[in-house]
């Protein structure tokens, strides 16, 4: 029986390991075309002409103008500059229009409105009863019975209450008689932000990003795998016998990674991530590496040492030998393991093992297996919620009908080439242009002569011959036509890229651009093709990026309570291509405009603040206080600035020996004399002033003796 079951795991294993193979070789085999062009891409970039170009014999320049680095570099640099140039990830968590099982605003519940309902509801248990008397002796009436800690601020007392406002005596609805208002579901909303960026600062997101980007902007497609659970380690010290120890703490953090698209192969039907049944993800692995996958969870640790001991397994690729720039690839992948990671739907006929339990009723099963030669060493059911596969696949430049998109260098590619032949035969030409050649009558010369030139040379003729026996003769100049002709292209190349010159530092200034009003016209139109690629970045990047970080989040995170909501991400790259400063100024004019009396009513200002801070590049969490806040601490400036008239007032009521209030609507100190006070000096009146003795005061006529 024992010789039968291990029969039967053999043939199980290699029946999953055949079926993954197969659909490797489909993928791979549909990917051909594809790596060319990524080949034809990486080669104009480097400068490096490919085995398909030959040179005639004539040809002494083998120059390669790297135009197409230029323009690479300067879209890589753009899409940089305008997602992280304001230090933030561009990703935004809000409610939607009409949020579900949250309230979308929530008002506490009046005194009132208590008494009026208390009849109908059950009255609460005082768990602190004394707290409850003291309230009555100072004001009157019953507490609650809770106590706010010592200590606690506005800030913490708010926090709670986002948390669990129906506790604390909220209701669904707007305010009526200006009772505290919040809104849950937005509280909710920046609670989960603040969390999404939290973990994406930790997980290096930016800098895994800048790969992704810069693949994208070469060879037309960025490709980013996760979130995934990944565990950070953190130093801390504690304090042991009056000594610091360094103590490791880990903590659990969602990690993401960039994957390169020669190392990616999906499903040759697919036309998009969203409809492909599966992906697979080639790795290449040392021995460490591979023999640390087995302290990873789920990996199988003696399928892992079979491998080992089996030695590597590694299949060099025709592709290599061109991105290593090595003639034999081979000696170097000598000592590495191949491993297959597999994405997607499979049959539950290939997995006959008793210890796999299937969650799904179907047929199939969404899986996530790990092969490297003919072993199976991981094998688990995806365990995403819902499920899905964790690759998230950007276009530079949407390729219609096709999985992979179009980049920046080859979309120039015709251009590149014939600005390299052009220079090419400039070159060759200013070669004879600016040297002489000789044209010499040997018949004229004596015999046996010395042909090298050089200054002060001397040849001698035969006589009686009449004529020139040396003449130099000039190749014309043709130099300038093919440099207008390169020039010509350069221009072409900003057209086919949608990135001009002009917007990368090209020097030489023409035209409209001498001036400042002419030169941001013509940067505006230029953000017209950048502004495309970044929607991509938004559509296919970074939304899917923050809905799987929420996805997540609401089933690993210990925080799920307090950030559930009925919520929507927001990529906000695209909003980050109007300059701050216009911004900025556009927001001040508004809120100018709606300054007016009549207008102030329909203008939600705290919005408006927090607008004005971001545009500024400031943190709006710290410097501005939400509405339920402000209110808390208006109350609490004006009972200070009360505090602080009456003592004014009640001093000087006692230098002038004078008791009484303030007037209603006065000051004490008023300079007008209708202070605080009976008795008040005040300022004397000027001509044409309120309170002068004569309202219309006629002007003094001069006299003839003045």
């Amino acid at each position: 029986m024992a010789d039968d079951k291990d029969k039967r795991e053999i043939y199980v294993d290699n029946n999953l390991v055949g079926y993954i193979r197969n659909k490797f070789q489909e993928a791979e085999t549909s990917k051909i075309y594809d790596e060319k062009r990524w080949l034809k891409a990486y080669r104009n970039y480097r400068g490096i002409y490919g085995p398909e170009m030959a040179f005639r014999e004539n040809e002494k320049s083998k120059v390669f103008v790297k135009i197409t680095k230029t323009k690479v570099l300067a879209s890589f640099g753009q899409i940089i500059e305008v997602l992280f140039s304001q230090g933030k990830f561009p990703l935004g968590i809000s409610p939607t229009s009409v949020p579900e099982n949250i309230d979308e605003y929530a008002r506490m519940v009046t005194p009132q409105e208590k008494q009026m309902s208390s009849g109908d509801r059950p009255s609460p248990v005082n768990p602190n009863p004394k707290n409850s008397d003291v309230v009555k002796s100072l004001y009157g009436f019953n507490g609650d019975g809770q106590s706010i800690p010592p200590g606690v601020t506005a800030s913490d007392l708010i926090k709670t209450i986002a948390q669990d406002y129906e506790e604390l005596g909220f209701e669904e609805g707007t305010s009526i008689q200006g009772e505290p208002q919040i809104e849950p579901a937005s509280m909710a909303a920046s609670k989960m932000e603040k969390l999404i960026h939290d973990q994406l600062e930790e997980s290096n997101a930016i800098t895994i990003l800048r790969h992704t980007f810069f693949e994208m902007s070469l060879m037309g497609t960025g490709i980013l795998k996760g979130p995934f659970t990944d565990t950070k380690t953190y130093g801390s010290y504690d304090r042991v016998n009056d000594m610091n120890v360094y103590v490791g703490k880990t903590k659990t953090v969602p990690s993401i990674e960039a994957v390169s698209c020669w190392d990616f192969y999906p499903d040759p039907n697919a036309t998009s991530i969203n409809d492909a049944d599966y992906v697979i993800q080639r790795h290449s692995f040392n021995k460490q590496q591979l023999a640390d996958l087995k302290e990873k969870p789920m990996f199988n640790a003696d399928a892992i040492q079979e491998c080992l001991d089996e030695g590597p397994n590694y299949q060099v690729r025709g592709y290599e030998s061109s991105l290593y720039d090595r003639e034999n690839i081979t000696s170097i992948y000598k000592n590495r393991f191949e491993i297959l990671e597999y994405w997607g739907i499979i049959n539950k006929d290939l997995i006959e093992d008793e210890n796999f339990e299937f969650e799904s009723e179907e047929n199939f099963i969404h899986v996530n297996v790990w092969i490297c030669g003919g072993h199976v060493i991981r094998m688990v059911e995806n365990p995403f919620t819902p499920k899905r596969i964790p690759y998230l696949v950007c276009p530079y430049e949407l390729n219609p009908y096709q999985f992979f998109g179009v980049g920046v260098a080859e979309n120039m590619e015709d251009s590149q080439q014939i600005m390299n032949g052009h220079a090419r035969m400039a070159i060759d030409n200013l070669a004879l242009a600016g040297n002489l050649v000789f044209d010499v009558d040997e018949t004229m010369l004596v015999p046996g002569q010395d042909m090298k030139i050089f200054p002060g040379k001397i040849f001698r003729r035969q006589s009686g011959q009449t004529g020139q026996a040396v003449h130099g003769v000039k190749f014309p100049n043709t130099a300038y036509e093919n440099l207008q002709m390169f020039d010509k292209f350069r221009q072409l190349a900003d057209e086919s890229t949608g990135i001009p010159s002009y917007s990368h530092g090209t020097t030489g200034v023409q035209s409209t651009t001498r001036t400042a009003a002419g030169m941001s016209m013509l940067m505006g139109a230029a953000a017209l093709s950048i502004k495309t690629v970044i929607k991509n970045i938004d559509d296919y990047l970074i939304k899917p990026l923050g809905e799987a970080m929420y996805h997540f989040n609401m089933q690993f995170s210990d925080d799920a309570p307090h950030i559930k909501g009925d919520l929507e991400v927001k990529a906000q790259g695209t909003s980050s291509l109007m300059q701050k400063e216009v911004r900025s100024q556009r927001l001040l004019t508004f809120m100018q405009t709606a300054s007016n009396p009549t207008l102030a009513p329909f203008v939600k200002w705290h919005t408006c603040l927090k607008e004005v801070a971001k545009s500024l590049d400031i943190d709006p969490d710290q410097l501005i206080n939400d509405p339920e806040k402000a209110a808390i601490f208006a109350q609490i400036m004006g009972m200070v600035n009360a505090n602080q008239n009456n003592r004014t007032s009640n001093r000087g009521q006692n230098e002038m020996g004078q008791t009484g209030g303030v007037p209603p609507g006065a000051s004490p100190t008023d300079p007008t004399g209708a202070g605080g006070s009976n008795i008040g000096v005040g300022n004397v009146p000027m001509p044409g002033e309120a309170g002068f003795s004569s309202p219309n005061p006629q002007p003094q006529r001069r006299t003839q003796t003045q």
